[in-house]
């Protein structure tokens, strides 16, 4: 499973991912200046699922109609490094088959998972024919 995880990332929780097995780039070992918008394509190229504690990749994605892998937002009240990496390990052992394609927010208490449409399944809008 890759990952690339936002600098707002603890690098407990990536410790955690690579301790797993997994593929973790995280930006702070590459470019900690990058745009979110950079952040996001980077991710996409790479076919990198993004782990991050900043709410606007919602906008991006949402309201931007930004194409992504896959998100996983932790929205954890207080920023417990503990409990996110609590929740990482069961996303990933409980959930690693649909972690591509869906926006995650993992809160305290819950995890969301939102499908992201994938931009060959995105439905298209038939064009009106005029007479």
């Amino acid at each position: 499973m890759k990952f690339i995880a936002d600098v707002n990332v603890e690098k407990t929780i990536v410790d955690c991912l690579r301790d797993m097995g997994c593929d973790v780039k995280w930006i702070p070992e590459y470019n900690p200046a990058i745009s979110d918008s950079q952040l996001l394509k980077t991710a996409n190229k790479e076919k990198r699922i993004l782990i991050t504690n900043d709410k606007n990749f919602g906008e991006l994605i949402f309201r931007q109609n930004q194409i992504t892998t896959g998100v996983i937002l932790f929205r954890i009240r207080g920023q417990k490094p503990s409990l996110k990496i609590h929740h990482i390990k069961s996303l990933v052992q409980q959930f690693g088959d649909k972690l591509l394609h869906h926006f995650i927010v993992v809160t305290n208490s819950n995890i969301r998972f939102i499908k992201i449409e994938v931009p060959h399944e995105r439905k298209t809008t038939p064009k009106k024919n005029r007479c």
